[in-house]
């Protein structure tokens, strides 16, 4: 029963993943114009966001209408079948209000609080990643059906390739852009694409070792935790600790820790509106 279950929340993640994103991609208008700001000024939400997330939302409600939401642009309902939906409908506004190709469609299933299903679909690119929980993690593109998901072999700290991602209100910047600058000595790199659901998605890939940001949601990682977990990645928020705003963490077992460590030595957990440690 419970593995039937999981399977019709991942198809249906699917399809509401696969039809929110070919309406943001295939209804983008010309004169695309910001709707509101949440956290400051720079930080957009367009009505192609409240479009893709009403799509989305009205499909998995029409299917199963017990089920709770959670979704950034406003959806919150608390359900009474013991699943919930965590929506990003649109992660990577910024990217797609400029027509850069770095955006996703997250979704992902909980079932008593735990993730079971996720899905993130990243058209630009052509490719959707999924998994439930126990059953590893798989993605579809270019080639030729489904393609399981595995993070790459550690490498040494100083050849490790690490993505992360900053926030929208400057004295948050202007720290994480510290921790940034005191990493970036002792990495290979650092990237950053604007879309956590797709870097967490490019550590199960194997095409970054590491990932990490502060003042994450919910809905930005629920997905991603989930694919990168069953590709074989590790995640955590600080030492001990679950995601969460203060901290989310990703990385190939043997990155993962040590990069923690440094993230937690340098105070990227904190606002920067205070002194670390």
């Amino acid at each position: 029963m419970t593995e039937a279950l999981h399977t019709e929340l991942l198809e249906l993640a699917q399809e509401a993943a696969r039809s929110a994103g070919e309406l943001l991609r295939d209804g983008r208008p010309a004169d695309l114009a910001v709707a509101r700001t949440k956290s400051s000024p720079i930080d957009v939400v367009t009505e192609m966001d409240i479009a893709a997330e009403k799509l989305i939302t009205d499909l998995i409600s029409g299917r199963r209408p017990d089920d709770g939401f959670l979704g950034e642009e406003g959806a919150a309902t608390e359900g009474t079948s013991g699943i919930r939906w965590v929506i990003d409908p649109l992660d990577g506004t910024v990217n797609y209000l400029y027509g850069l190709p770095t955006w996703a469609v997250s979704i992902a299933a909980e079932q008593d609080g735990e993730t079971v299903a996720g899905v993130v679909a990243a058209p630009m690119r052509g490719e959707t990643y999924h998994a439930v929980r126990g059953r590893g993690a798989w993605a579809t593109g270019a080639w030729d059906g489904e393609r399981a998901l595995s993070c790459r072999p550690a490498p040494p700290l100083d050849q490790t390739l690490v993505s992360t991602g900053f926030n929208y209100v400057a004295e948050v910047r202007a720290h994480q852009a510290e921790v940034a600058g005191r990493l970036i000595p002792l990495l290979r790199d650092i990237r950053r694409s604007g879309s956590a659901a797709v870097d967490l998605c490019d550590v199960a890939c194997g095409r970054l070792d590491g990932y990490y940001e502060r003042g994450l949601n919910a809905w930005d990682f629920a997905a991603g935790d989930l694919i990168a977990r069953e590709a074989g990645a590790l995640t955590g928020g600080r030492p001990g600790e679950r995601l969460s705003r203060e901290l989310t963490v990703a990385g190939t077992p043997g990155v993962f820790e040590p990069l923690q460590r440094l993230l937690e030595d340098f105070g990227a957990w904190h606002d920067g509106t205070f002194p670390a440690g």
